[in-house]
C-alpha cells in the first residue's frame, strides 16, 4: 500500500511554478515586513520626523555614556530640558536602583527624567518609556538613544495638536544596562511608578530594521486590538511573546510591568553585530527604524491617550501575526479548537489514504516517527557549523554569533535543512510511499501546535495552520473533481501557509540570536521543509522506476558543495574591517597593595593590536578573586591611583558593614568575595537605601560579587549577610572607563571595537582584604591586607 496523493500532466512545469509561488510568498512576506521611509524636518508638524528627532539624537548619543558618568549628567541635563522646553512638569528621580542575579548584587545611583504632560479629563496614565544610559563600549544611538529621542518628537507633535485627554508620562530611565537598576527605583519608590497604568516600552538590539512589537503584559486582547487599529505599520507576532519568555533577558518592561503596569514592548533588532558596541552610532542607525519607532509612538500615544483607559482591561490574550501585510488577531479562546481541528484534519486525511490505499498504518507510523530526523539532523548540522567558524575564526566568540555578513551562513544553513529534508523523503519514499510521508509530517506540525496550545498558546498558529491548511489542501486535491491543474493549485495550501509564517520567523531568530544558536532556525527551517517536501514528486520518477545511483548521489553531493561553496563565501565576505569591526577585549589590573599591574585580555585568539599588550597565559599574579576564565595577561606600567578603600564598621554573626570609597574620577567599585552572601543592602545617603536578597552563587570566580555603578565621591555603605563563616576574603575593585589614562597606550586601529564583556576597557585597581568578624570595636582596615581579630 504505496501510492501518493497528486499525479498531473506536466509535472516539471507545475513543479516549478509551485516552487515560483513559494519563492514571491517568502519575498512578499519580507517585503510586507520592511520598515518605514524616514520623513523629512519639513513634514507636517503633526507628524513625526525622524530628522527632527535626529537633531535630538546628535546633542546627547554622540559619546558613551554608562550610569553616572559625567557624559550621563550632560544627557540628563539636556533632556530635562527639552522636556521643560516642550511645556511638561519636570522631575529628576535621584535614588538607588538595584538587582540580584545568581551570586551577584548589582547597585547604581540612578538619575530617573519623568516628565508629565497632564491630562483634559484623564482617566489613567499612559507611561512611555526608554532609558537613556547606554553601554559603556559605545555611544548608544540605537540603544536606546533613539527611542529617547523619538520621545522629545512624540511629545512635539503631541503638543501641535490639541491636548490628550488621559496623562502622559515619560519615563528616560538610568542605569538600565546594568540591570534596569532606574525601572527598578521607579517603581519602588516614585508615586508614577506605584499607580500603574499603560506602558510602551522601546528598547533597540541592533541599528536597523523594522520595529517590532515583541512582548506584551498578560491579557491583551484590547492592547493588540489598538496596537493594530492605531498603528499605519504594525510589525510582529505573538510567537514572540512566547519565544522572549524562554529567554534570560530582560528591558525596562519587566520591573515595570511587575509592579502592575499592562503595556507593550517595542525594539528593531536587525544589524545586532554592532549591539552594545562603539558601532552603535548615529552614522549607523537607519533612520528609517527611527522613523518606525516614532510613528508608532505617536500612534500609540494618541490613539491611548484619548481611550477610556478603564476599558482596556482584557481575561485574555490573543493570537496576532501578519501575512502578506495583513494584520490578523484571535482570541486565545480559537487556539484549542484550531489546533484540534488539525489533529483531525491531519487524522482525516489520512483515513482518506488509507482506503484509498495510498498508505499503510504500520507505514504512517515509520514516517511519522521517522521524520525526527530531518528535525535534529539540522539542529545538529547548524550548531556544528558554527564550532567550525570559531575554530576556523576564533573572532568570532566574542560575536556571540551576531556577526556583521551572516547572509552566506544562513544560506548554507537552509541548504543543509533542504539536504535533511529532501534526504529524508528521497530515502524513505519508495520504502514508505509519498502519501505516507506527506500524513507522517503534518503530524509533527499538528502535534506541535497542541503542544505550543498547551505551554505556549501565542505560538500554536505557526504549525497548527500549516497543518490545518495542509491538510485541506491535500483532501481537497483528492476528493474534488477538479480539472487537472487545479489539483497541484489547492494542494499549495499548506506550503504557501507555511511560506508565510516559518521562514520569517527563522530569520526574527537568526537577527535575534545569531549562528551560535543557529540549530533554533534551523529546527523552523526544517518544519518549513516537511511541509513543502511533497513538491518534489512532481519532479521525480514513477514508484516503479528505481532511481540510478548517480542520480540518487548527484542531490547530497550539489547540496554539500553549495553548501560548502556558501561557507567560504561567508569566510570572505565577513572579513573585518573600519565599517565592520572585530571585537577585542583588553583591561588594565593594577594591585595597589603590591604595586604591579598588568593587562589582560579574555580573547581566545587576541588580535595582533591586543598582542601588543598580552602575550600568555600567566594569571598567577593578578589580585586574588580578580580573574574569570581563562585569561591571556602581560606586564603593564604602573599608574598613579590611590585605589579602593574599605573600612569595616561592625562584623558581628553574619553581617558585614562596609563604608567603601572609589577614588577620585572612578566611576563604579566592585566587591569579590571568598564566601557566599545571601543578602546585600547598599545605603548612598540622601539617595537612599536598597537592600536585595541573594541565591546562588558565581560561575568562574570567587562566589559572590557586589556592584556599585554611579558610587558617589562620598562612597557607600554596603551591609552583606555572610552566613556560616567568622572570616571573609575581599576584593576591592574601583573601576574607570578608558585606557588612555596608561602610559604608552596606543588606542586600537579602526577596524577593532571594544568587546562587550564588563570588565573591558577598564582601569581596574584593587586592593584585597581578610576580614574576620569582631563583636568589640569597628576599626578601619588598613591599606593592604589586613585582619581583625577578637
Amino acid at each position: 500500500m504505496i501510492g501518493k496523493f497528486l499525479d498531473v500532466p506536466r509535472r516539471v512545469l507545475a513543479g516549478l511554478a509551485a516552487l515560483l509561488t513559494l519563492a514571491a510568498v517568502i519575498m512578499l512576506s519580507a517585503m510586507a515586513d520592511s520598515t518605514m521611509q524616514p520623513l523629512p524636518a519639513t513634514a507636517p508638524g503633526e507628524q513625526f520626523s525622524a530628522e527632527r528627532a535626529l537633531v535630538h539624537l546628535k546633542e546627547f548619543a554622540a559619546e558613551p555614556r554608562p550610569v553616572g558618568s559625567p557624559a550621563s549628567d550632560r544627557a540628563r541635563d539636556y533632556l530635562a530640558g527639552q522636556l521643560r522646553a516642550a511645556g511638561l512638569r519636570v522631575e529628576v528621580q535621584r535614588s538607588v536602583g538595584a538587582r540580584s542575579a545568581a551570586g551577584l548584587a548589582t547597585f547604581g545611583q540612578v538619575d530617573n527624567i519623568v516628565g508629565r504632560l497632564p491630562g483634559t479629563g484623564s482617566t489613567g496614565t499612559v507611561l512611555i518609556a526608554a532609558h537613556y544610559d547606554s553601554a559603556a563600549m559605545g555611544p548608544g544611538a540605537s540603544d536606546d538613544g533613539a527611542a529617547v529621542a523619538a520621545m522629545i518628537e512624540t511629545v512635539r507633535a503631541l503638543r501641535a495638536g490639541s491636548g490628550p485627554r488621559n496623562d502622559i508620562v515619560l519615563l528616560m530611565s538610568d542605569g538600565e544596562e546594568d540591570g534596569v537598576l532606574g525601572a527598578e527605583a521607579f517603581v519602588r519608590e516614585h508615586p508614577l511608578g506605584k499607580a500603574g497604568g499603560v506602558l510602551l516600552n522601546w528598547e533597540a538590539r541592533g541599528v536597523s530594521g523594522p520595529s517590532l512589537m515583541f512582548e506584551t503584559s498578560a491579557d491583551n486582547a484590547r492592547l493588540v486590538e489598538t496596537f493594530a487599529g492605531a498603528v499605519p505599520a504594525p510589525r510582529g507576532h505573538s510567537a514572540m511573546v512566547e519565544l522572549y519568555r524562554l529567554l534570560p533577558n530582560n528591558t525596562d518592561f519587566t520591573p515595570l510591568t511587575r509592579a502592575g503596569f499592562t503595556g507593550m514592548n517595542f525594539a528593531y533588532i536587525q544589524r545586532s553585530s554592532l549591539y552594545h558596541t562603539a558601532s552603535d552610532s548615529i552614522a549607523n542607525l537607519n533612520r528609517g527604524s527611527l522613523q518606525h519607532h516614532g510613528t508608532n509612538m505617536l500612534a500609540l500615544a494618541r490613539a491611548l491617550g484619548d481611550a477610556d483607559l478603564r476599558t482596556l482591561a482584557s481575561d485574555h490574550d490573543v493570537t496576532y501575526f501578519r501575512a502578506l501585510g495583513t494584520m490578523i488577531t484571535y482570541p486565545d479562546l480559537f487556539v484549542w479548537p484550531l489546533a484540534v481541528l488539525a489533529v483531525v484534519a491531519v487524522a482525516g486525511l489520512a483515513l482518506l489514504a488509507r482506503v484509498r490505499r495510498l498508505l499503510s498504518l504500520p507505514r504512517l507510523l515509520a514516517a511519522a516517527v521517522s521524520a525526527v530526523v530531518p528535525l535534529v539532523v539540522p539542529v545538529i548540522l547548524a550548531q556544528g557549523l558554527w564550532e567550525l567558524l570559531v575554530a576556523w575564526r576564533p573572532a568570532y566568540d566574542l560575536m556571540g554569533g551576531l556577526l556583521h555578513r551572516p547572509q552566506p551562513y544562513q544560506a548554507a544553513i537552509a541548504v543543509l535543512c533542504a539536504l535533511a529534508v529532501l534526504g529524508w523523503y528521497l530515502v524513505l519514499r519508495r520504502r514508505l510511499g509519498p502519501a505516507a510521508l506527506a500524513v507522517g509530517a503534518l503530524t509533527w506540525l499538528a502535534g506541535l501546535g497542541m503542544l505550543c496550545a498547551r505551554v505556549a498558546p501565542g505560538a500554536s498558529f505557526l504549525f497548527a495552520l500549516p497543518a490545518l491548511m495542509g491538510a485541506l489542501g491535500w483532501l481537497a486535491a483528492v476528493l474534488l473533481r477538479t480539472p487537472a491543474w487545479a489539483r497541484p493549485v489547492v494542494a499549495m495550501l499548506g506550503p504557501i501557509t507555511a511560506a508565510m509564517l516559518l521562514p520569517p520567523l527563522a530569520g526574527d531568530v537568526f537577527d535575534g540570536m545569531g549562528l551560535a544558536l543557529g540549530g533554533a532556525s534551523a529546527l523552523v527551517l526544517a518544519l518549513s521543509g516537511l511541509i513543502v517536501v511533497p513538491i518534489a514528486e512532481l519532479f521525480l520518477p514513477d514508484l516503479a522506476t528505481r532511481p540510478r545511483r548517480a542520480a540518487v548521489l548527484a542531490v547530497p553531493l550539489t547540496a554539500l558543495v553549495l553548501a560548502t561553496g556558501l561557507v567560504a563565501v561567508g569566510l570572505v565576505v565577513d572579513d573585518f574591517d573600519a565599517d565592520r569591526p572585530r571585537r577585542t577585549h583588553l583591561a588594565y589590573v593594577m594591585d595597589a597593595d603590591t604595586r604591579t599591574a598588568h593587562w589582560v585580555s579574555a580573547d581566545a585568539d587576541p588580535a595582533q593590536w591586543t598582542r601588543r599588550y598580552v602575550s600568555g597565559h600567566d594569571a598567577s599574579a593578578l589580585p586574588a578573586g580578580y580573574g574569570r576564565g581563562t585569561l591571556w595577561t602581560g606586564p603593564a606600567p604602573v599608574i598613579a591611583a590611590g585605589g579602593p578603600r574599605v573600612t569595616v564598621r561592625a562584623y558581628r554573626g553574619d553581617t558585614l558593614e562596609l563604608h567603601v570609597t572609589a577614588g577620585k574620577g572612578t566611576r563604579s567599585v566592585t566587591l569579590r568575595l571568598d564566601q557566599p552572601i545571601t543578602r546585600a543592602t547598599a545605603s548612598a545617603g540622601r539617595f537612599g537605601s536598597v537592600s536585595v536578597p541573594i541565591t546562588g552563587t558565581r560561575a568562574g570566580t570567587w562566589p559572590s560579587e557586589i556592584r556599585f555603578r554611579g558610587i558617589p565621591a562620598r562612597g557607600v555603605q554596603i551591609t552583606v549577610r555572610v552566613p556560616g563563616t567568622d572570616r571573609v576574603r575581599l576584593t576591592a575593585i574601583a573601576e574607570t572607563d578608558g585606557l588612555t589614562a596608561v602610559p604608552g597606550f596606543v588606542p586600537r586601529p579602526p577596524d577593532l571595537v571594544a568587546a562587550t564583556r564588563e570588565d573591558g576597557d577598564l582601569i581596574a585597581v584593587t586592593r584585597g582584604y581578610t576580614l574576620s568578624s569582631d563583636a568589640r570595636i569597628p576599626r578601619p582596615l588598613p591599606s593592604g591586607p589586613a585582619k581583625i581579630t577578637r
